[in-house]
């Protein structure tokens, strides 16, 4: 029996769980296909037949929608399968039995200006021109004037725990979905606009979010897929002159931010707490319904006949968050918010919060304590440093050799990210003669009084592995080991000029970003791979930001 207990647990336990992602191969290419997540691969069970995708999409790859009335959504899918809010209007309530909510956006209100793009995203996924972009009809799309044609627009019923404590119900508070797309590869993506004003889970808010918050969601949901992890995408960014108060701390220091709107999208929004919403309501038909819809669509592996389905939808989920957690720790990157209302189902990142990407290397940040995934966890967090020292074979010392280096980098407070791109840079003669001028991390973490233990170590390591030159493991290191990340400051600074409608460092840093393993001269002569400024230990980010 699918008691409302086993449900909690499930979803608890599953929190802290992660998607099977594949070894990250550095790719040249921005195309789409270039860093897809398994979701990507394995793709929903669409009732749309293989034929009928082809005849839709008989063009070539270079006839995109040249025209916003051609492009095409549709809710048919979300609507028929579920019960809808039988209440209308957006104010904020209790709701009960439904998983949708209808909730048109509240526009964002003159003068807008679209601050950035990802061409990635508008030409690769979503079939359009991106000149289309410049158009007024896009602007207004993009921020919740106009509704794409199919369009019904939801906002999703959900709870969650925060923090270790059961919060109630939570939901969109400020994001609507337009509904799901269907490109010329078959692919579906569900398009949503964050930031378009009240739902019915607003509670308190305003169902706003301000330029500081939406130009960090923007940069790093995209840095993210660049990087190789499983992440919801953001196809564009739009600001206005509307003002939106914010106590961003939560400290009494309120002050007035200007509005933003951004358009994402993902296979799916449904999360942990989609399923836990229910449980807590006692609402087991809805819940065992939804369980049913998301395996039929999203876990193509799951025989939907197996009566132990939901034994192995759980296993699956425990699995692959475990995965993605390691490949979070393995770019140095912390959630911030990791409640489960913030945890997709999939097993992809959403919910860009009060992120960052570790500086100084802080072990604390990674204290992973659920036992549900542990096994796997430690696995593939082997997997993924062992990739990042650049060891082939299997050495029993391997593990040891990973502890001994993260021990040393947490002692000397070394930078996480460009410890491992300078190793990768360096060559094995220069390791040798102890030279690491000009590789400021490096040089931090040389300071250690047992790094020649380490590196003579390491060393030894590295001779063991026949057949591979030291050309061949520089190479392979530097496609798993990013040179650029989206550090706090870097976006702090983009935030700054934004807010003075400069956006000139915002797209400089998401073309830069796009090609995090690739050693670029203007990201050099910005400073993004150079020592943090001294100013950037004083910022501090909120759940608002």
């Amino acid at each position: 029996m699918w008691s409302p207990r086993k449900v909690l647990v499930f979803a608890l336990v599953a929190a802290s769980s992660f998607t099977y992602v594949h070894v990250l191969e550095f790719c040249q290419s921005t195309h789409h296909d270039c860093n897809s997540d398994s979701h990507d691969n394995k793709g929903s069970k669409s009732k749309l037949s293989q034929h009928t995708v082809k005849s839709r999409w008989n063009m070539s790859i270079s006839n995109l929608i040249q025209d916003l009335d051609q492009f095409r959504v549709s809710c048919k899918k979300l609507i028929e399968a579920f019960p809808i809010d039988e209440v209308d209007g957006n104010f904020a309530r209790s709701v009960k039995h439904c998983i949708f909510s209808k909730s048109n956006p509240t526009p964002l209100k003159d003068p807008l200006r679209l601050a950035a793009t990802s061409k990635d995203v508008i030409e690769g996924i979503l079939d359009l021109d991106v000149a289309v972009t410049q158009s007024d009809d896009f602007l207004h799309f993009a921020s919740g004037g106009r509704l794409p044609l199919g369009s019904v627009p939801l906002a999703h019923r959900y709870g969650g725990h925060q923090f270790g404590y059961w919060a109630g119900q939570l939901g969109d508070g400020r994001a609507h979905s337009l509904g799901q797309y269907t490109n010329r590869k078959g692919e579906v993506w569900e398009l949503q606009l964050k930031g378009s004003g009240k739902t019915p889970y607003s509670r308190s808010g305003d169902g706003r979010a301000v330029i500081r918050s939406s130009v960090r969601e923007f940069l790093c949901s995209e840095a993210m897929h660049f990087l190789g992890v499983p992440t919801s995408r953001a196809a564009s960014l739009v600001v206005s002159d509307e003002p939106v108060i914010r106590d961003q701390f939560y400290n009494g220091n309120v002050k007035t931010e200007r509005g933003a709107v951004v358009l994402r999208l993902a296979k799916s929004w449904f999360r942990i707490g989609s399923l836990e919403i229910l449980a807590q309501s006692g609402e087991i038909e809805l819940l065992r319904k939804l369980l049913n819809f998301v395996i039929d669509e999203h876990f193509s592996s799951i025989n939907s006949d197996d009566p132990d389905k939901y034994l192995v939808f759980y296993s699956t989920v425990v699995n692959e968050t475990a995965h993605l957690i390691a490949q979070w720790m393995s770019v140095g990157f912390a959630h911030g918010v990791c409640n489960t209302d913030n945890f997709s189902l999939l097993s992809i990142t959403i919910d860009y919060g009060p992120f960052g990407f570790m500086e100084s290397y802080n072990p604390s940040v990674a204290k992973i304590i659920l036992k549900g995934y542990v096994d796997i966890y430690q696995m593939r967090i082997h997997q993924l440093f062992k990739a990042k020292l650049g060891l082939l074979g299997e050495d029993e010392e391997d593990g040891y050799l990973i502890a001994f280096l993260l021990k040393m980098m947490e002692d000397t407070k070394s930078d996480f990210t460009m410890v491992f791109r300078q190793l990768s840079e360096v060559p094995v003669q220069q390791l040798h003669n102890r030279n690491f001028t000009q590789m400021w991390a490096f040089e931090d973490l040389s300071s250690h009084k047992l790094f020649s233990d380490w590196l003579s170590k390491y060393l030894l390591r590295l001779s063991r592995q026949q057949n591979n030159s030291d050309l061949d493991r520089q190479h392979r290191m530097k496609n798993v080991n990013p040179r650029y990340v989206l550090r706090n400051w870097m976006a702090e600074s983009a935030i700054s000029k934004a807010e003075m409608n400069d956006f000139s460092e915002v797209e400089l840093l998401y073309h830069i970003l796009s090609f995090p393993f690739v050693t670029q001269e203007t990201a050099e002569e910005a400073g993004y791979a150079a020592r943090p400024p001294l100013w950037a230990k004083r910022l501090k980010v909120s759940c608002s930001s």
